[in-house]
């Protein structure tokens, strides 16, 4: 029996593991659409990554996700690279081909912007200027997908400024550092405010800034879904002001893998919300 004639398997492979919610955004999907598989957690040590993620095709997996640490180290062992995951410099979506040929890609971006158009119908990252917060690898994902939609300019601040520097050299002229003290002032006149920072999430500090410099008509996205409602997407209610909280960016950029690796393209609904967010 050869892999592909297998029930589909697919998984997530990070370290650690046992925070993620892949598997029961994915056994939703294969349940509602009734196909036989399964996902399922892999927690891989860096040092055993290697080994462990080239025998997955002959144990029958179609298909992983990879998170954190491994997503740049993944792209040493792709055959075919995307684009997006080139200019990012790390993947997290991974198809073992039939022909034997791995590729890799990267849907973090994909996710970000679905999710800010499911959530804020109309929005478009051509809107204006954005402010990003953060400078590590999910903020890479949100530059690339923000200019590839259109932003004229991305301010990015990072509590490290050689951080959010390096990034900014990295993505071009449209990309410009602003101080991590500025942060208030670099509001000024944005169409788009996105956090990719931990600061916000359970347990750890809020963000020491407010919003009383941004726009009215500004869109704010905390890419934090634990607590589904950060400090700052609560400022932004009580502002009156666009939000998006972070759920739907993990929803959407699995969608992708799972077509690629069950054959059926799904859906991210109320429904799926629901589920994903029930104790």
């Amino acid at each position: 029996m050869t892999s592909r004639n297998r029930l589909p398997l697919a998984g997530v492979l990070g370290w650690p593991i046992a925070h993620t919610r892949s598997p029961r955004l994915h056994r939703h999907w294969l349940a509602r659409h009734g196909i036989e598989g399964d996902y399922i957690s892999l927690g891989i040590e860096p040092r055993d990554f290697e080994s462990a993620f080239q025998s997955l095709p002959l144990l029958g997996f179609r298909g992983v996700n990879v998170t954190i640490p491994h997503k740049e180290t993944v792209l040493r062992f792709a055959t075919k690279v995307s684009d997006r995951a080139a200019l990012i410099g790390a993947a997290n979506t991974i198809t073992f081909r039939e022909d034997g040929s791995i590729y890799a890609d990267n849907t973090d971006g994909y996710g970000f912007l679905e999710n800010l158009r499911a959530g804020a119908p109309g929005w478009k990252g051509s809107d204006g200027p954005a402010l990003v917060l953060g400078a590590g690898g999910a903020a890479r994902a949100v530059i690339s997908a923000l200019l590839s939609d259109g932003a004229p300019e991305i301010r990015l601040a990072n509590r490290t400024r050689s951080r959010a520097d390096f990034l900014a050299d990295q993505f071009g002229a449209k990309v410009r550092t602003v101080d991590w003290l500025h942060v208030e002032d670099a509001m000024d006149g944005v169409a788009t405010i996105v956090n990719t920072t931990a600061l916000g999430m359970t347990g750890q500090q809020a963000l020491p800034f407010s919003l009383k410099r941004a726009p009215r008509t500004a869109l704010v996205n905390d890419i934090v879904y634990a607590p589904l409602i950060t400090p700052l997407l609560e400022e932004a209610q009580s502002r009156r002001m666009r939000w998006v909280d972070g759920l739907g960016m993990l929803l959407h950029q699995g969608r992708p893998g799972f077509e690629a690796w069950y054959g059926v393209a799904p859906e991210v609904d109320e429904d799926l919300r629901a589920a994903m967010l029930a104790d």
